[in-house]
This record gives structure tokens, sequence and C-alpha cells, in this order.
């Protein structure tokens, strides 16, 4: 039998969800299997040509294209062989220099930040990794000798296409041999057990569906261990175009040398909205026990009633990073059909775009 939830959920689905994120989120795990596939020595044979000793690596892209970036860079700081580092701008840094490999990515091959960084390093003599859908950005593989692409496939909204962006990007370095973290067939089965648990259409009345029910009226905090800060900025993001709703964010241990300040909970002040968050902290299975601890006291020392500690299931900080990416993508899509907006609705950037396309740089 049907339960209410479920049907209003299924109805405001159909209703509102036009580009199909629902499927799209369902696919997770298997455009995390097919991109990994695809960035082989056998598929690519140039990927020879650039392993080499690398100074580190600099990812360049803006919104869902540079997401992929943050957390390749936090799983080398854990076991990686160099620096990598994530750029979102119009310009190059200025210490770069041509011994650091540069991966450029951007799903449509349109967006003018990349692009922009990209002319600039290819001017310099950078070794140029594009990942994208099509484009300039992939057309500019065709006249360079020192740009190579990858391709995912088109035709959805980029912050839907994370499992095709990042397990490109997180093949690529495994294969020059700058990070050895590899995703297990074991884990890639754990993980869909955790997309077919967090369906909104198929479980309603599970864990997110209820999460998202008593988070739509309070303003959302996300808190969490720095490893885990790509999830959480990622899920911030999420939020921000899915739902159209503020998250602010923040990692532990920095956030308790200041705004433990502002939450207050043992002080005479704290923040007048400290009590009406609604907050998520999330966590995993192998942090350090200080932070463990600050956790802790954080927790038993927060004024606000509406709180819930999500744990990032998985035997690495890479599956445990994914785990959480899927019950927050789908905690964004329930909360966007509760407040009767199309997860794809993105009029304000697309407004942006047409507002700068009519103004001659």
């Amino acid at each position: 039998m049907v339960s209410e939830l479920e049907e209003g959920i299924i109805r405001l689905a159909t209703a509102l969800d036009s580009q199909d994120q629902i499927g799209l989120t369902r696919s997770f795990v298997s455009d995390i299997k097919a991109g990994r596939e695809s960035v082989t020595r056998e598929l690519l044979p140039w990927l020879t040509d650039i392993d080499r000793g690398w100074a580190g690596v600099l990812f360049i892209g803006m919104g869902g294209s540079a997401a992929g970036g943050d957390f390749v860079s936090e799983l080398c700081n854990l076991n990686g062989a160099v620096p990598v580092k994530c750029h979102r701008d119009y310009d190059l840094p200025h210490w770069w220099t041509p011994d650091w490999l540069v991966v450029a990515t951007s799903y449509s091959g349109n967006t003018e930040e990349t692009l922009s960084v990209c002319e600039q390093a290819m001017h310099q003599g950078a070794t140029i990794i594009v990942i994208s859908s099509g484009g300039i950005l992939s057309g500019m593989c065709e006249l360079s000798d020192s740009m190579y692409l990858i391709s995912c496939p088109a035709g959805q909204p980029p912050r839907t296409a994370f499992g095709h962006i990042f397990s490109r990007q997180l093949s690529l370095l495994v294969e020059i041999g700058i990070l050895q973290t590899e995703i297990s067939d074991d884990a890639l089965s754990r993980l869909q057990e955790a997309v077919e648990d967090c369906d909104i259409i198929s479980n309603p009345e599970g864990d997110v569906a209820s999460l998202a029910l008593n988070m739509l009226e309070n303003p959302i905090a996300i808190l969490g261990p720095s490893e885990l800060l790509p999830a959480i900025s990622r899920f911030k993001n999420q939020l921000n175009e899915n739902s159209a709703r503020f998250a602010r964010i923040g990692a532990f241990p920095e956030i308790s040398h200041n705004e433990s300040v502002a939450w207050g909970g043992v002080g005479e002040y704290q923040d007048q909205d400290a009590e009406i968050q609604a907050l998520i902290l999330l966590s995993w299975n192998k942090m350090h026990p200080r932070v463990i601890q600050r956790m802790d006291w954080f927790v038993s020392n927060c004024p606000t009633e509406l709180a819930w500690r999500i744990n990032g299931e998985g035997e690495t900080l890479l599956e445990s990073l994914l785990h959480l990416c899927i019950m927050m993508d789908w905690l964004s899509i329930a909360l966007a059909l509760l407040h009767g907006k199309d997860p794809s609705a993105i009029e304000p950037i697309l407004s942006l775009k047409e507002y700068l396309s009519q103004i001659n740089q």
C-alpha cells in the first residue's frame, strides 16, 4: 500500500523534477564505474607521456566541475605523492610553474573562468589535461600538442555529473602514480546500497525524507572534521542550487578556536540564531581522537535542539566521502521538492551568464 507521504513526494517529483535529477542521482555509482573504466593506458595511451615527476597538480574549474578537485586534494593530503590544489578564478596563481600538471575541468567546456586560466597556462608551457563533455575547452585540445582530452558523457546539469567527473579525475592521478587510492568493487556495492536506501521515492519514509521535513523552516549549519570538508562544501552548494537554501559550514578543529563562542551554550553570550539552527554534524570512522573529543564537547554544549549526527560509512576516507555525498544529494533534492522548487532550476545563474554575454570584455 502506498503511504500518503510517498504519494505526496511522487506527486511533487512528477510536477517539479524537470530534468530527472532523481534518475541522475540514482545513477551515481554506475557513473563512477564507467568513469573509472574509461581512464586507462589502453584507452588513453598518452597517459604514458605525462607520467613524469610533477611538482604538484593544479585543478582548475568552477561550481560542480571543480568539486572533484577538492576531493582529490583532500585524498592527496592523506596519502598523495605531491601537493594537489584546486583553483577557482580567472587567472593562474602567481606561484604556478610548468612543472605543475594542470587539470582543467568544465563539464560544458565553456566555463569562461576555466577557459581564461587554460589559455594562460597553455601560453606558459603547461601540460593540461581537460575533463569535459565538449565545448570550446575540448576543441582547444585539438589545437595544442600539450593538451589532452578525457571525455565525459554530455546532457545533464554539471552538479549531477559528479560521478562522471570525479571518477575521471581520481583515475587520472592513480594512473600516473600520484595517488594510490582506489575504490574497490565491494565499496561500490555498499555505495549502491546507500543510493537505494536514501532514494526518497522508493523509500519516502526513510531517514532522508524525515530529515528534510525537519529542516524546512530553520537556518542550516553543516559541520565536520576538516578531511570531510569537500563533502561539506559540496552539500552546501547542492543546497544552494537544488534547494535554493543558504547553508553555513565549518570544520573541526578550526571552529573550536573561534566559532564555538558564537554557538555559546556555556557562556553568557551567543549568536541570536544559535538555538534555531538545523545542525548537521558529519563524521567518519577514522577521525583524529582529539577531533572526536572536540566534537563530543561541542554536541554536549550546543544550544540547538535540531541537531543530527551523520556518519559517513566506509573503510576508507574516499568511501566515506562518497557515502556522505549520496545522502546529501538526496537530501537537497528532498528539500527542493518540499519547498516546491524544481531541483534543476538555476535562473539567477542563467540570468548572470546572459548579462555577462552582453558585455564586451
